[in-house]
């Protein structure tokens, strides 16, 4: 089942929901003639279809939105905060075309800010799923929530049959964990969206060169699995976070936020954008020269282990502490 068909289910089961869009119908392009009048095109005008989805839910509807994920996070942040987050409405914005997914487009394009930009919004959950079929897996959820949410749109296929089988049922504010779960773990690898996929092979190449590697991927970024961080800085020695977004207010800052409140602290590598804008090509491309394919990942944690190793005391290991 595509996202397509499924909002097209939804809407003959729910009288609730509505479909609307600012002129973003990629995802959603045969709905209008199936769905009639409950699909809504605003044109490119992302504020007024907010203040409209806020109209809708206070009427007992729930709006299902689409735009581009930059132009909806930050053009209509605004109103995303005053109408829907004050009012804790549940309004479900999808934004197309987030972080490394925006491709060739240029940085006016390239929604690397809108993790950060919307789990600062009180209420706001933030939901960015591996790929399609984890998407539909979590719409259930996520649409019956009383909440607003935002969504990363993510219309790819799982990297690995596979993968399918492992997955634990979906759970707003749950984790999965992937390889080593013992609590001697050399690396604990944190992420979301479908970086998951890159994840896994650097777990998969590390393990084969002897380094205990789990995965911990995040099903909602907002709400988090508190717990599954805490585990992570107490059982490893290395905990990275990998996401396709600013370093800034993203997984990076969610973790150094939970250590400083439990008072804990960890060796941290943020893989990440660090204030820069990354360079527009084909996925594939962007993944190789940003240096976030497998490959790199596994290269660059090896770098941080040895940096690491040579810092430790002669007979030390590296360990958490508490402050």
């Amino acid at each position: 089942m595509t996202y397509e068909q499924y909002l097209e289910q939804l809407v003959a089961t729910d009288d609730r929901v509505m479909v609307v869009t600012a002129e973003n119908r990629g995802a959603i392009r045969n709905l209008p003639s199936i769905i009639g009048s409950r699909f809504v095109d605003v044109g490119i005008a992302e504020q007024t279809m907010i203040g409209l989805c806020a109209g809708m839910a206070l009427r007992g509807r729930i709006p299902v939105c689409h735009a581009l994920a930059t132009f909806l996070t930050l053009r209509a942040f605004e109103f995303i905060r005053t109408d829907v987050g004050i009012g804790n409405l549940p309004v479900k914005i999808v934004g197309a075309v987030a972080g490394f997914l925006s491709e060739a487009n240029g940085a006016t394009h390239q929604a690397i800010e809108d993790v950060s930009l919307m789990r600062g919004i009180p209420n706001m959950g933030v939901f960015c799923p591996s790929d399609e079929a984890e998407m539909i897996a979590g719409l259930p959820s996520v649409l019956a929530a009383p909440q607003p949410f935002y969504i990363r749109y993510n219309a790819m296929k799982p990297a690995d049959s596979l993968l399918l089988e492992q997955r634990s049922a979906f759970q707003i504010g749950g984790s999965e964990t992937f390889g080593d779960n013992s609590n001697d773990t050399d690396v604990a690898i944190l992420t979301y969206g479908f970086l998951l996929r890159e994840a896994l092979v650097a777990q998969e190449a590390l393990q084969k060169q002897g380094v205990k590697t789990r995965v911990v991927y995040f099903r909602t970024v907002k709400p988090i699995d508190t717990a599954a961080i805490l585990r992570a800085a107490h059982e490893c020695s290395l905990v990275v976070t990998l996401e396709d977004h600013f370093k800034t207010g993203g997984l990076y800052s969610i973790v150094a936020e939970t250590l400083l409140e439990h008072r804990t602290t960890a060796d941290v590598q943020p893989i990440a954008l660090d204030e820069r804008w990354f360079k527009p090509a084909l996925l594939q491309d962007v993944l190789e020269y940003e240096g976030f394919t497998g490959a790199s990942l596994t290269e660059r944690i090896h770098t941080r282990l040895r940096e690491q190793t040579a810092m430790l005391p002669k007979n030390g290991t590296v360990k958490h502490q508490t402050i």
